[in-house]
């Protein structure tokens, strides 16, 4: 048995979100030795979308890989970072067919080798309570099965410092952006055993019900925030008390930065090779 450790990141929300990751993922990683981070980094521009600038700050910071939700279309100007980078996730069920269901830019994965393991990365979205775009659980049998005998033809893979890709079996990290705590569970115990780790995003809450599946893919419903915890998810309290107690929809903005600062997630460790966890911990 190999065991490799990887990270998944809760949504980073604003600049108190950006430096608290830049303060401690680096610590974590080197503490327990995590071979593999993922970091959800929809809300890092002002709690709304991304910036080019919030990306590379949490490429820096330790970051393999960098998914998204809903919120990462919020600023136009990063449509082009999702087109280029390849380590720049949106969900993979918006539409993609030029032709015949309209495009949105960007890729829902990403393969990549990092010393000698190959790892790759499913970013999708729910559709209870919020758009109604593609089905996640088809798209996530699409997904799979165009990895099953190889890169699908539209894969962004990639080696670091050119290292050709070996035929390794990959360890699969899933983060399923979504509101409703059904709709995760569900997606989850259909995806059991065959992703490694299968972790919720959206809601900020983290949740407290990580576990090994019976198929053997680590679990959580809600991997939680990066933020101000002194917030309403995140985001200043006293604009949410004002918009739930008056309904009127103030202009939200993102808690101060100030030393109340957290950083959420989980780490799994992974049989590298069955690609079956054996344990997950909240972060």
């Amino acid at each position: 048995m190999q065991i490799v450790k990887a990270a998944m990141i809760g949504d980073i929300v604003g600049d108190a979100g950006l430096e608290t990751l830049e303060a401690r993922l680096p610590i974590l990683i080197k503490e327990q030795q995590i071979d593999f981070v993922t970091v959800n980094g929809e809300n890092a521009a002002d709690g709304f979308g991304m910036t080019e600038k919030d990306f590379r700050r949490i490429i820096a910071a330790g970051a393999d890989v960098v998914t998204s939700g809903n919120h990462v279309w919020e600023k136009r100007e990063f449509w082009t970072i999702l087109e280029t980078e390849n380590k720049m996730l949106r969900p993979a069920n918006y539409p993609s067919d030029p032709i015949t269901a309209g495009y949105t830019s960007g890729s829902g994965f990403a393969f990549l080798n990092k010393k000698g393991k190959n790892w790759i990365v499913i970013n999708l979205q729910g559709r209870e309570l919020m758009n109604q775009i593609d089905c996640p659980f088809q798209c996530i049998d699409r997904l799979l099965k165009s990895h099953s005998s190889g890169a699908g033809e539209s894969s962004p893979l990639m080696a670091e410092d050119g290292i050709s890709i070996p035929s390794v079996l990959p360890i699969i990290l899933v983060d399923f952006h979504a509101e409703s705590t059904r709709e995760k569970e569900a997606l989850a115990l259909y995806a059991d055993g065959k992703v490694s780790v299968f972790s919720g995003t959206h809601t900020h809450v983290q949740t407290a019900d990580e576990r090994i599946l019976p198929k053997g893919t680590a679990y959580i419903t809600d991997l939680g925030m990066t933020g101000n915890v002194d917030s309403v998810i995140g985001m200043d309290p006293n604009i949410c008390l004002e918009r739930v107690r008056k309904q009127v929809l103030y202009q939200m903005e993102t808690a101060p930065v100030n030393n109340k600062g957290q950083m959420q997630g989980i780490i799994a460790e992974i049989d590298s090779e069955t690609g079956r966890a054996v344990s997950i911990k909240r972060i």
